[in-house]
């Protein structure tokens, strides 16, 4: 059987709907778009970081009121996903100096961070 033009029209322009509903709901939002970092101003496209002095907190919140997880400590790497002033949410690429897990996610203040890069 064969549509006419209209019916034609109306059955590719509810395939097109449906491809774009489609997309819609599989495209999820970026790991780190949901969390902690509802406290972010500002989202990053995950840039990689290395921690530039010892003994610097990695806090759970973007201020010294927030408490400390741990330690980070020079040469430690992170890839920092959003930021809130001058502070970066931010998750461990690998296990930090002090031993905080990889993949664990925090805060650190930007002058405790150099080599950023995208």
């Amino acid at each position: 059987m064969r549509l006419r033009a209209p019916a034609r029209l109306a059955v590719m322009a509810m395939l097109a709907l449906s491809v774009t509903a489609g997309l819609a709901v599989t495209t999820a939002p970026a790991a780190h778009a949901v969390g902690e970092n509802s406290k972010c101003t500002r989202n990053w496209p995950n840039y990689h970081a290395t921690v530039a002095k010892n003994g610097w907190n990695y806090r759970t919140g973007p201020s010294t009121a927030y408490a400390s997880r741990g330690y980070l400590f020079r040469g430690d790497e992170l890839t920092v996903l959003c930021s809130r002033g001058d502070w970066n949410y931010s998750q461990l690429t690998q296990r930090s100096t002090s031993g905080i897990p990889k993949g664990t996610r925090g805060w650190v203040r930007d002058d405790g961070l150099y080599q950023l890069a995208g």
